[in-house]
């Protein structure tokens, strides 16, 4: 065993995807936050909601998709001791407006943006618009 800790990376893992409204392509949003938390070492059971939590939130999503602005672009940025999935899209009908946030700081079931429910494989939930720019921030901690 070496005397030194293991070696961690400083610098935040980034990855993004452009999705267009189809789930196939969901599937893989969701096996792409299933692979960077197995990586980290989340147990099997947390990485199955995770997966289920990101499809479930781009399906979400797609019901958005409109116009010139077809497509879902999301983030993945894998911390030390988190993921974060990051999906925004930009709505054309919204008029545009000052940056606004607002978060559910624990994941429960409930109603959130109009008829979903909160994502359960996730530890928080947060909500945020700047301009038309519509985003949803999914974090999962590790510890």
């Amino acid at each position: 065993m070496s005397p030194w800790p293991a070696a961690v990376a400083a610098e935040p893992k980034t990855l993004h995807m452009l999705l267009d409204a189809d789930a196939r392509l969901a599937a893989a949003a969701g096996g792409v936050a299933r692979f960077l938390a197995d990586e980290a070492g989340l147990e099997t059971g947390a990485l199955a909601r995770l997966q289920l939590a990101v499809v479930d939130a781009c399906k979400e999503d797609f019901k958005h998709l409109s116009g010139n602005h077809a497509h879902l672009d999301v983030a993945f940025t894998r911390f030390s001791d988190r993921l974060e999935v990051s999906l925004s899209y930009q709505d054309e009908k919204r008029p545009t407006a000052t940056p606004q946030a607002s978060e559910s700081s624990t994941a429960q079931k409930g109603n959130i943006k109009g008829n979903s429910t909160a994502f359960p494989g996730v530890d928080r939930i947060q909500y945020e618009t700047h301009g038309k720019e519509i985003i949803t921030r999914l974090t999962k901690y590790f510890a």
